[in-house]
């Protein structure tokens, strides 16, 4: 049990970014799901979970700031690390695609059904 309360100024902002981290974080993967080829596929989810992880680390940020009664940093620190890999794993991810899809278009296009 936490011996601190949480403040009502941080708690319903907190649960709020809780609530559209989920939201975001579902819709990425919806889009997962229902895409047909990978091209559209790794864009929902890119787009989507980082922006839902984001909003789950805003909240963190937010209320462990306001139960420490000083900034949290290293939430912070990993916020930064999640803006920078996500998009450059994306990234690599459509190259090595595309690669593979200049090499045998044929097995690419099967694939992609």
């Amino acid at each position: 049990m936490i011996a601190d309360q949480i403040p009502l100024w941080a708690g319903i902002p907190a649960s709020i970014l809780l609530v559209l981290g989920g939201l975001l974080a579902l819709t990425g993967s919806a889009g997962l799901l229902r895409f047909r080829t990978f091209y559209a596929r790794i864009h929902a989810p890119t787009l989507g979970n980082t922006m839902g992880c984001g909003c789950v680390l805003l909240a963190s940020i937010l209320v462990f700031s306001a139960l420490s009664a000083r900034p949290v940093f290293h939430e912070v620190v990993i916020t930064l690390l999640l803006i920078v890999s996500s998009p450059v794993t994306a990234m690599l991810l459509m190259r090595a695609a595309t690669y593979r899809n200049r090499i045998n278009p044929a097995d690419a296009e099967r694939d992609a059904r």
